[in-house]
Parts: structure tokens; sequence; C-alpha cells
């Protein structure tokens, strides 16, 4: 293989260029295209590279604006360079495949150093993140100058001319960058205005946002030439749902009102790479005081405990073990160690104060805060991670931190790293990680509750894990607890015990669940039903059994066994959950989180923060960690609702907002996937830069009404233009883009991951259902409700509401709503639609019976009778009461009818009560598996109370 690589490259150069490389060059490359499929694509493309691909680094000088100016020729020469440095007059496409190239040219040296050793690590990454600042650079300049023709400058109060301030953060502040990693950037302006001298006028807020549009376009769209930087603008205030661009004051006031601890930790790396001296200034004065304080923080203690639990729930989770970044002794942890102590002592030592791992770490020695040794073995170990990793995406030019599983991967990366074969780069890198792992833990006291249970008891149960089919000595081992039937008990431990995944564990995995069992047994002892939590606790230990950590967890966090056992024998909806997806222990640890459920902003800001930790184009990645983030903030919110921290309305609105939550983050990144692939949509004069779409709830999503396993009853409403193609490379049909957005975002809501799926979708409310177009203009939605909509569409309508999307056309849709909802009608008419819709639907969906038990939702006297009854007076009277319209949700409906006379109190507080206590009953029975039929006998008196209230209706002749 490497004699065709070779002959096809030496063909190639004397072909095309005349050159004639020799032997001793294409010998020592020979080493590079084995270990890098990248740069022998990249050097087939362009042979005439290998010329000087060898020359000493020393000479190359650095990527800058004018080195690119300068032309090919000039690439990788430290020589003063007397040329022209102004960009030249290219248009878009010929920038961008400049800009690509040049990319390849440094990326190609780069790995081919790493590759060669010529080049320390700090002088690679250093190269890299001054390749980032070159081009960052040339994007705005380019940028500038066309939007300058169009409208003119922003300038100061002193008349001076602003730039796009462009502030770079993560290890492109610290010129720390890896070989395939993305760029974390801020974009950011002087002073508000309006530009001047154009032919048009803009807002700088305006302009500047243009600007930084077309930046992330140049860079981040892959084109044939490939990209150059991934753009990942997700630190910014208010991540995605944030502007793009803000003023300093605005990014001042939000760091000073509201900037997070997490935002202090990432502001440590935070520099201007593109602006003039009084941005860096005026930006390094907001800064500096956001990050350090003068006096020792106990709130950032508070905080970076919190943080460092957050790195070890996620190192605990499965698949990430061999992660070197993220992953137990990984790059992290090394990262968090050092800007942990930057935190806690960088206001009061500025020698801490650097954006430099490679600078902080001996100051944190030389000032004593951390023993030369410990220093010595991180300085190794980072060094040796960070080698591992350019190692892995040096490959194929790919942003993976993941170690090879298969062989000939394996040995192609100890070759690169420099090592003899696999088992000792692995035994190598093991030791580093164990040694990192060990100061991250011994970095700040993680609080935990630890209390030994008898070493008796482990002792026990030792001895049962070497003879598990021995029931008397199980028998002996839980003769504490006070058992209903303590046969079946030890029976039950005993196959559990036997089972394959038991008998075959490490040691130290049978230690880990010997204590874990004696812990449990101990907390079992003060437990009123012992024998329904041991059988629910069964198969989540059944679960960890491969990830024993779990059980380390449990057995030194007394409080969260506690909750496991409450939790357990309330329900078994909450056990499964924990079988299912055992991360979720990670909840039970803080019982201020486990039982305060996050408000709709904190989920906002949690889930951010989750998936800004991902890389930005790995989808997979990114459906995972929604799936699991919904799991983990369902089950806080059954915990607040098994133990009464919530009441009905407020468990309702909480599993709500987590689904708008989820929706508009769905469908920013369905919008990102589709314009990638074929740019934006157009209007008549510019692009479409946020999704003219709106996702709209009916039923329980429309009526603050979630439960714990509810689908959501979706339509997709857009605003596009006709006629209209998108501006991308492969440009498409608006209507059709809009279309394929809709696809996406139930491909990413309803796909089964590793994670399971987010949520069941059901399309069918749609305009003529499943017949009906995916996506609807506003236009067309508005013409069908008017002109061909049944009655019972209307009284979906009752509790239809918008979810997630662009304000405006939310705002436009809600109009469109009321206005439908308001059109007199024919009360009669309606009314007997009404019933015959409803005794339809009971014909049909009530699975009740005498011997079955009553149907809480389509039983006559239940769920639904109510439904109809509140949206026949919504549909009957909004032409004269239009604020019955104001509400989705039954409830406020109902108190809106008491306000404007259509219903007494009395009886609406009765319809209220019913119809809150079946709901409260759906959520418990969700909670126990039981399905919605329930015993007449415990429901009678709403039942025969509400049958009696619809046949009044039916039989009443005005209403």
């Amino acid at each position: 293989m490497l004699n065709n690589k070779r002959q096809a490259i030496v063909d190639s150069i004397e072909r095309r260029y005349g050159l004639e490389i020799s032997t001793d060059v294409i010998d020592h490359a020979e080493r590079v295209w084995l270990l890098s499929e990248y740069v022998h694509k990249q050097l087939t493309r362009y042979p005439h590279w290998l010329e000087n691909l060898f020359v000493d680094p020393s000479t190359w000088g650095r990527p800058s604006i004018e080195q690119f100016v300068a032309g090919e020729k000039y690439w990788g020469t430290s020589a003063e360079l007397d040329l022209q440095t102004e960009l030249p007059d290219w248009d878009e496409a010929t920038l961008m495949q400049q800009l690509r190239r040049y990319r390849h040219w440094w990326m190609v040296r780069l790995i081919a150093a790493d590759i060669e050793q010529s080049l320390t690590l700090e002088k690679l990454t250093a190269l890299l993140s001054q390749l980032a600042d070159a081009v960052v650079n040339i994007s705005q300049i380019w940028s500038m100058r066309q939007y300058q023709s169009l409208y003119g400058q922003a300038l100061d109060n002193k008349g001076h001319a602003q730039k796009l301030i462009v502030i770079g953060m993560g290890k492109l502040g610290g010129y720390e960058l890896n070989l395939s990693s993305d760029i974390d950037l801020i974009f950011a302006f002087r002073e508000h205005g309006e530009t001047q001298g154009g032919r048009k006028s803009l807002s700088h807020q305006e302009y500047f946002t243009k600007i930084g549009q077309k930046l992330i376009q140049h860079l981040d769209q892959v084109t044939a030439d490939g990209f150059v930087f991934r753009v990942d603008m997700r630190l910014r205030p208010f991540g995605q749902s944030g502007a793009l661009v803000m003023s300093m004051d605005s990014l001042e006031n939000y760091y000073q009102d509201q900037g997070r601890d997490w935002e202090r930790y990432a502001m440590i790396k935070a520099r201007v790479m593109a602006g003039d001296q009084q941005d860096v200034e005026e930006f390094e004065a907001l800064r500096r005081p956001f990050v350090y304080r003068k006096y020792l923080d106990f709130g950032a203690i508070s905080a970076l405990r919190d943080l460092k639990a957050m790195i070890a729930k996620e190192v605990r989770r499965k698949g990430i073990e061999h992660n070197i970044k993220l992953g137990e002794g990984g790059i992290r942890e090394v990262e968090f160690i050092v800007q942990a102590l930057q935190i806690l002592h960088g206001g009061r030592d500025q020698a801490l104060q650097s954006a430099a791992l490679f600078k902080v770490l001996p100051a944190l020695a030389d000032h004593e805060y951390l023993p030369d040794q410990e220093v010595n073995e991180l300085l190794a170990a980072y060094r040796y991670l960070r080698r591992v990793e350019h190692a892995l995406q040096g490959a194929a030019d790919e942003q993976t931190q993941l170690l090879p599983e298969t062989e000939s991967e394996r040995e192609r990366l100890a070759y690169h790293v420099g090592e003899p074969d696999w088992n000792t780069l692995y035994d190598t890198l093991w030791q580093h990680r164990c040694n990192v792992h060990a100061y991250f833990q011994d970095l700040i006291d993680d609080g935990a509750d630890e209390r030994s249970c008898d070493t008796r008891q482990q002792e026990a149960w030792r001895v049962v894990l070497k003879h598990p089919d021995d029931l008397a000595g199980i028998d002996e081992a839980i003769s504490g607890v006070v058992w209903n039937d303590q046969s079946t008990v030890s029976e039950t431990l005993s196959k559990f015990l036997s089972s394959r995944s038991v008998v075959y564990m490490q040691p130290i995995g049978q230690e880990r669940l010997a204590v874990f069992l004696a812990t449990l047994i101990s907390h079992l002892e003060e437990e009123s039903k012992p024998d329904l939590v041991l059988e629910r606790i069964v198969p989540i230990m059944e679960a960890v059994i491969r990830r024993t950590a779990y059980l380390v967890l449990l057995s030194e966090n007394q409080s969260a066994i506690g909750h496991l056992i409450r939790l357990c024998r309330e329900s078994v909806w909450f056990s499964e959950s924990i079988s299912n997806s055992p991360a979720l222990l990670d909840e039970l640890l803080d019982a201020n989180t486990l039982f305060s459920p996050p408000s709709k902003q904190m989920m906002e800001e949690e889930l951010r923060q989750t998936l800004m930790r991902l890389p930005e184009d790995d989808e997979e990645a990114h459906m995972d960690a929604m799936r699991r983030f919904k799991r983990s903030i369902t089950l806080r919110v059954a915990a607040c609702d098994i133990t009464g921290v919530l009441p009905l309305m407020k468990v309702s609105d909480h599993l709500t907002w987590l689904a708008e939550v989820l929706l508009e983050q769905v469908l920013q990144q369905s919008w990102k996937y589709l314009t990638n692939r074929h740019g934006f949509p157009m209007t008549d004069s510019e692009p479409v830069m946020t999704p003219d779409l709106v996702v709209v709830g009916y039923g329980k999503s429309g009526g603050f009404e979630l439960g714990y396993d509810s689908d959501l009853d979706l339509v997709f409403i857009h605003n596009a233009q006709p006629n209209r193609m998108t501006n991308g490379e492969r440009g498409i049909d608006s209507l059709v883009f809009y279309t394929r957005l809709g696809q996406r975002m139930i491909h990413m809501l309803t796909s089964f991951t590793a994670a399971g799926r987010l949520y069941e979708v059901d399309m069918r409310l749609r305009p003529s259902g499943n017949s009906g177009l995916l996506v609807a203009s506003l236009d067309a939605f508005r013409d069908y409700q008017q002109q061909e909509a049944w009655p019972w569409e209307h009284q979906a309508l009752c509790r239809a509401r918008a979810l997630a999307g662009s304000d405006t056309l939310k705002t436009q849709f809600e109009e469109t709503r009321k206005d439908i909802l308001s059109r007199p009608r024919d009360r009669a008419e309606l009314k007997q639609e009404v019933i015959k819709m409803r005794e339809k639907m009971r014909a049909h969906l009530d699975t009740g019976g005498e011997e079955k038990g009553f149907d809480l939702k389509q039983g006559a006297g239940g769920i639904i009778d109510i439904e109809f009854l509140v949206q026949y007076q919504v549909l009957a009277w909004s032409h004269q009461h239009p604020e019955l319209t104001k509400y989705s949700d039954n409830i406020r409906q109902l108190e809106v009818a008491v306000e404007c006379g259509l219903l007494t109190s009395a009886w609406a507080e009765k319809l209220i009560d019913a119809y809150t206590f079946y709901r409260a009953t759906v959520h418990r029975q969700t909670l126990q598996r039981l399905g919605r039929l329930v015993p007449v006998e415990t429901l009678e008196q709403n039942q025969t109370l509400i049958s009696e209230y619809w046949d009044a209706f039916v039989q009443q002749e005005n209403n």
C-alpha cells in the first residue's frame, strides 16, 4: 500500500509540476503517509507541498494575514514580507477556497511535525491557535469591506470606526488548540449607534450581526474544499437563544448581573483575538474582576464542588472510559485542577492569571499551591494525553478523543506516539490517568456523608458472594430485617448472586457489591416494606453490575441510598427508570436538586451547559444527551410528585416546560443541520438566519398537562416566502426546506438511540391530517381552519399553543387561533356536533366496564367529558367573550367562564376539583405502572357528578 501511495505522489509531482523530489524525502514521508490518511489525501491533491514538508520548523514563521495575502510561495517563511498586505478583491467563493487551502497547508505541516516530533507541544498548539487568529481576522476584514459598501461604517462617539470584536475562548484563548479542534467564539462591538455613509443605515447591532454571520459561514461551512474551523458560539451570553453579537456595555452588565459560576471558569482563557487595543483593554477591564476576586470566594468553592461533581457524573457514564479527554484521569481533569486553583487564588496572585496551562502549572508549584511532584506528574500526564489526542485526530483530521478498538488502529496510534506497541502505550497512558484522577479526587472535598456500615456485615456478604447458593448464609446476612416472606427474599438474592454477571465479577467489583449489600440491608432494618423495596432494587443492582462505581456512590452517600429506598417503595416507575438508565443514580446525591426541580429558565441553562460540552457536529451525542437530560429532569419531577413537594399543576407545568425546552433545542439543531447542507431560506433581499417556523402543541402539551409518558401532538407552521431558493451550494426550494426541517425534527424526537427515544410524536392534527402537508404555511393553516376544518378540529384548537420557534410567528399563530375560535357559531348545531363526537369516542375508546373498572379518560363522567364541556363553552361564547380564548388549559378556561357569567363558581369549583383529582390519579397510576382503569368505587362520587352534568348538558335545549 505504501508503495502505491509513494508512486502516486511521485508521478503527480513529476507530471504536474516538473519537480524532482529526492528519494530521501519520499522515504522520510512514508512514515507520515502510513500514520495520516489526511496528509496523504492532501499531498495527493497538492503534491508540490512535499518539497518543503520536512524543513526545520523554526524557519516556518507563523500564520498571519500578511503570509496568507503574500501567496502560497511565501507560506511557511519567517522572512519579513515587504509585500502588499491588503486582501485581494476576491469574490466570496474564492476567499472561502483560499482559506481552506491555507488551512490544509498548515495542517499537513503540523501533523507531519507532530509525527516527526520536531515541534514541542506548546509550539504546535500555539501555531494552530495563531492559524485560527489569522483566518478569523481575514474573514472579518473581507466581511467589513463588503458591508461598508452597502451600509457605511459603524462609528463610535469619537468618530472612530469600530470593528467586530472577536473573543476566543477555551483552548483557543489559551493558545492551546488541538489538531482538529473547533473554536469557541463570542462576538461583541464597542458602542451602539447607526451606521453612516452607506446606501442604507443599520443599527450597529444589525451591522455586526451580519458580519458575525459571514465570519461563521466563511470558516464553518463545509464546501468541496472542506472547512476551515468548526465554529461554536454556545459560550456567548444566553447561549443559542442569546443575541449573536452584544455591545461591550451589555456584555459587562450580563457578567456582573447574571454571570454563572461556570462562566467565570470559562472566562479564564478568554482573549480578544480580533479588535484593536482599546477593545482589548475594555474587555480585560470587565473580564478580570469577573473571574478573579481579591478575597477567598467561598461561593466559588461550592460552585467548583458542583462542577467537580458534574465531571465525576459524566465520567461514570457508560462508554466514556476510553475517552482521553472526558474520561477518568483525562485532559479535562487536568484542566479543572489548574483552573479551579486559578479561580480560588488568582485574585490574590497575579502569577496565576495566565490563560496558558503550561505557565500556570509551574506557578502553582513555585507559589506552593501544589507540591512539586504533583505538578511534575500533572505536566507529564498532560503532555502525554495531548500527544495521544493529536495522534488520534491527525489520522483523518477528525475531532475525536476515543481510543481505537481495532488492532490495526491501536498499533498505528502506538507508532505515532513513539511507543513500541499498544500495550506499552496503554499502560503508560493508564498510569498517567491514574495519577491525574487521584489528584482530581483530592482537590476539593466532595462533601460525601460517608458512614461505614458494620464491617461484620460486610464480611458476611463477602462469604455469601463466594457461596451464593447457600440460603442459610443469606438468611443470616439479612436476619436483621423484619421480612414479610424471608424465604422468598433469600431465594431472590441467591438467584441474583448466582448469575454469571456476579459470579464473574472482578475482585474489586465483588468487594464493592459486598459493601453495598451490607449498607442496603442495614437501611432496610428500619423500612416498613422491605420485601417490596428489595424486589425493586434488585433489577437496579443487575443494571449496574458492570459499572460498580455506582455501588460505591450509594454506599458512600447515605442520603442517596435513603432516597433510593423511599422512592422505590412509592413507585415502580421510579425503580424501572433507574434500572433502564443507571446514570440517573447521580440525581440522588443532592436533595437540594432532587426535590427542587428547575424552572424553565434553569432547564434551558442546564441543557445549554450539557450540550456545550459536546462537539457541535456530533449529532448522536447531542441526541443521547437530550434523552438523558429528559430522563434526569423527569426523575426529579417524579421525586417531588411522590414526596408531595409539588402539587399536580406544578408537576405538569415542569413536564410541559421540559418539552418546550427540548423542542426549541431540536428545532435549533435541525435548522443548523439543514442550513449547513442547503444554506438559508431567502426573502426578497436577504437570507433568513433564524427559523421562521413555529411548533404548535395540541392537547396535553398545549394545555400544560403533560404527564410522565405523554406523547406530543404537534403541528408545524412556517412563514416562508414561496418560489425562493435557499442560498447554499446545494440550494433547494424554501418550501421543500421547511418540509425537511419538520422531518428532521421528527427524526430527532422519535429515533431510538442508545439512550432511548425523546418523545412519541403525533402529527395527525395538522390540516387535512395524515394526507396533508407535514409543514403548512400560516396562510394555508388559517384558510383550512376557516373553510375546511371540522368542529372537532376547532375543539382541538381550544387546547393549542405555540411551544417553540419564531417569536413573531408565535404571536401571529395566537392571533389566528383567537380569530378562529371567536367566530360566531350556531350553538345548537355546535352542541350536536360535540355530543356526536363524544359518543363516537366513548364507543370506540372506552376500555372500562363493571368488571374491568372505570376508564379515567374515556369513561362516562371522566376526563374527556369535562374537556368537551369546556371546549363547547369556548366555541359557543368566544364571539361575545373573546377572553375565553386567552388560555389553552381547561382550568383557566373554566375560571374565565365564571368571570364571564357562563358558569356558576360552585359548579366551576366542582368541575375543577374533579378534573384535578382525575389528573392526579392518572399520575399516580403512571408512577405505579398501572393503566387508566381504576376501581369504580374509588372515583364514584366524581364520576357521578360529571355524568350528571354531562346528561344535563345533553338534555338542555339552550346552552
